[in-house]
């Protein structure tokens, strides 16, 4: 059971989750991050690292639409490791508090690394 990136990172992208990661399976968007589906080992170890509870079991419900949307741009975007602050704080701090931020989503990559 992989662990998904749901759109609850989407303009957040706080990169906690990366740091502690033993596999570095964490692929950056340019507005969200994924994880890679076949690299990731279920240790969970990431899943209380994002203040905004956007990485959730596959088998969660919120899950469900992101579950393909983590293995597609995993395989192209690139790999991210190490926490950085991806977004001003105040702005990642304002997104955080959205909910439905689905139709926010860029397949675009983000700079990784």
């Amino acid at each position: 059971m992989p662990y998904v990136v749901n759109q609850k990172c989407i303009k957040c992208k706080y990169t906690d989750c990366v740091e502690v990661c033993p596999v570095d399976c964490f692929y950056e968007g340019e507005n969200m991050l994924t994880i890679h589906p076949d690299e990731c080992i279920d240790c969970g170890v990431c899943e209380p690292e994002c203040p905004v509870e956007a990485i959730t079991p596959d088998t969660d419900s919120e899950a469900t639409d992101w579950i393909e949307a983590n293995k597609k741009f995993s395989e192209t975007w690139p790999n991210i490791t190490k926490k950085k602050q991806s977004f001003p704080k105040e702005e990642q701090d304002k997104w955080a508090k959205e909910k439905n931020k689905k139709e926010l989503f860029s397949e675009k990559g983000g700079s990784g690394d």
